[in-house]
């Protein structure tokens, strides 16, 4: 009976030792599967939070390249920007420090949070997020005095972009602005970040890539509260490469205040090379505004002006060329024989065609015209006569041997390109075949003629500097940061004007004629030498204006002054081309602008000179 009891009782030791063993070896495999899965599946993952607590990746924004006038004078420059970050996991307690934060930097609550709730539960949350960006000296001194109230307050330096002269040459230099998201998703921009700023317009924009800097880096160890307590490793950023521009400041600063009063354009440039002096567009903006952030009732403002302030009028504005045509048709009748320097023809102040007259601006007539006094004097019904013998094709062949009706091929973004009228485009255009009365509109540079300003420009240093087209460049030289040349501009010719030297000749004394004779539209203007050539326009404008019943109704309002100028005359340094919006009259409005250019161009003086009396067509004509 013992030995039975004492059988039994072994047996339901042995059972349950065994039992007890195999939860204990259960318990070891499930720890040490564990211990494995931790270790090898999820162990880099807890390796890269627990480094994210100690150690972390800053990021250090390149400095953009610098630009320079072509005489070494800094026009855009980085200035440091002082941007506040937090880092939301080590800010512990959140609201307290986003509240100790705001009393501090003058930012609100509300402002604070908004960048902090679109990472909310994602893994950015152990990253700085930037919730201030360039505050001013004082927040910064408020904020570091009080770093240790601050958990995960994180300040990071960056260069920013600092347009020394506001609104000078903004249309030429442009701006910079954070990268939109769709951006972001162009291959044109696969290297940028959300964050990064980028050429938006202007010269910033047209040479993104060579401006731009390759970003550098730094792995820090923080402590507890964000702060960085070492640095363990840097990668040094490359800024970007330097632009030196063609363009002399102080001209362009002349230009600027000649146009201040006015919404038009100026043009600048050099006949023997193609390079830009000086292009001014007024009204003008500051790009700085751009840079700091701009409220969305500036914006909005900026956007809605009627003289279009973010339009560069240099080269996106289109407009009738107005009589500077009349050097285009004067070279296309001398070039087809219709004329020659001693073929007159006689104006009574007015041209008909059918039941239709055509009006020359000197009301009583020129009388006995030839092609000096044609063009001199810009009378109308001589090129009415021309033009019709002319036509508007052949006038149109000219009229693109001279480089109007296509892009110039300016180093600048979104250039427009003007329109040549031809029978063809307006039968395709409008379905209607075309008139022989709109040929006379086109003659005179009116109708469908559009062209800007820098087309202008460029003709008139073709025609100064003996008939070579050249690409007008705004770039010098591009360098590195430490001043190594990588790109210098050299003359790009685009083609030679469709006319012969004599005949060219011809048109030049026209030009001569026309500010160093008392009957020249432009004798006001002329300067001490007799150096300037040039040739005046007015362009008649029409606009709508509503009558009583709130119907628009097509009406003339002011004319667009043009005015285009070279100088010396024999061998020009310059070529100047002026329109001033609604200024009326080119002799009296955009002629003293370009003389005043040309004069300070010169000698540095910009008082106007004494006439010795009124020339006639500058005292009571249009022109």
């Amino acid at each position: 009976m013992t030995n039975y009891l004492d059988s039994v009782n072994s047996d339901w030791f042995n059972h349950r030792l065994g039992v007890a063993m195999t939860l204990v070896i259960t318990a070891f495999v499930v720890l040490m599967a564990r211990l494995v899965y931790l270790q090898v599946v999820e162990g880099a993952d807890f390796r890269r939070q627990s480094e994210l607590n100690s150690i972390r990746v800053k990021i250090v924004d390149a400095p953009r390249g610098l630009i320079y006038d072509t005489k070494g004078r800094l026009l855009v420059d980085n200035r440091p920007s002082y941007d506040l970050g937090i880092v939301p996991r080590a800010a512990v307690p959140l609201d307290r420090t986003l509240e100790t934060l705001s009393h501090l930097s003058g930012i609100p609550t509300e402002q604070l949070y908004k960048p902090i709730e679109k990472i909310k539960d994602s893994k950015n949350y152990n990253k700085p997020v930037w919730i201030g960006p360039d505050i001013d000296r004082n927040a910064l001194a408020a904020i570091e005095v009080n770093r240790w109230d601050l958990p995960g307050i994180v300040v990071n330096v960056s260069p920013r972009r600092d347009y020394l002269f506001g609104p000078s040459a903004a249309h030429i230099l442009g701006y910079v602005g954070e990268i939109s998201e769709d951006e972001l998703k162009s291959t044109t921009y696969r290297y940028y970040r959300v964050g990064d700023y980028i050429g938006k317009y202007g010269m910033e924009r047209a040479r993104e890539p060579w401006l731009r800097g390759k970003r550098g880096g730094q792995q820090v160890a923080v402590n507890a509260v964000g702060q960085v307590v070492r640095v363990l490793n840097t990668v040094d950023a490359v800024p970007g490469h330097n632009v030196v521009l063609s363009v002399d400041h102080s001209l362009q600063v002349v230009a600027e205040q000649l146009l201040s009063d006015h919404s038009g354009a100026l043009v600048a440039v050099e006949p023997d090379t193609g390079q830009i002096l000086a292009m001014a567009s007024s009204p003008s903006f500051d790009p700085n505004a751009f840079v700091s952030g701009m409220s969305h009732e500036a914006w909005q403002a900026l956007i809605t002006d009627a003289q279009f302030p973010l339009t560069n009028k240099a080269i996106q504005a289109e407009y009738p060329p107005a009589s500077t045509y009349k050097v285009i048709a004067a070279a296309a009748g001398l070039e087809e024989g219709l004329i020659d320097e001693t073929t007159t023809f006689f104006c009574p102040g007015f041209f008909k065609l059918g039941n239709r007259t055509y009006r020359c601006w000197k009301r009583w007539g020129h009388g006995e015209v030839d092609i000096y006094k044609a063009l001199s004097e810009s009378c109308d019904v001589y090129f009415y006569k021309l033009g019709q013998e002319l036509g508007v094709d052949r006038l149109a062949w000219y009229a693109w041997g001279f480089g109007l009706g296509e892009v110039t091929g300016i180093d600048l973004d979104h250039e427009a390109g003007g329109l040549v009228p031809t029978a063809a485009w307006k039968k395709r255009r409008t379905g209607v075949s075309w008139q022989k009365g709109e040929t006379l509109s086109v003659v005179i540079g009116q109708g469908f003629n559009l062209t800007t300003p820098l087309q202008v420009a460029m003709m008139t240093a073709a025609v100064g500097n003996g008939g070579t087209r050249y690409r007008p460049r705004m770039i010098k030289t591009i360098q590195t940061a430490d001043g190594r040349d990588l790109y210098a501009a050299v003359p790009e010719v685009r083609g030679q004007l469709p006319v012969s030297k004599r005949n060219l000749e011809i048109i030049r004394e026209g030009l001569f004629r026309t500010v160093n004779t008392r009957t020249g539209t432009a004798f006001k203007s002329r300067l001490q030498g007799g150096i300037m050539s040039g040739k005046t326009g007015t362009a008649q404008v029409v606009g709508r204006r509503e009558d009583d019943s709130g119907r628009g109704q097509e009406s003339v309002v002011k004319d667009h002054a043009w005015f285009m100028a070279y100088a010396p005359h024999n061998h020009p340094q310059i070529a100047v081309a002026v329109i001033l919006e609604h200024g009326e009259h080119g002799s009296t409005a955009a002629a003293p602008v370009a003389a005043n250019l040309i004069r300070f161009y010169f000698s540095g003086d910009m008082q106007a000179e004494k006439t010795a009396g009124p020339g006639t067509g500058a005292s009571s004509g249009q022109e």
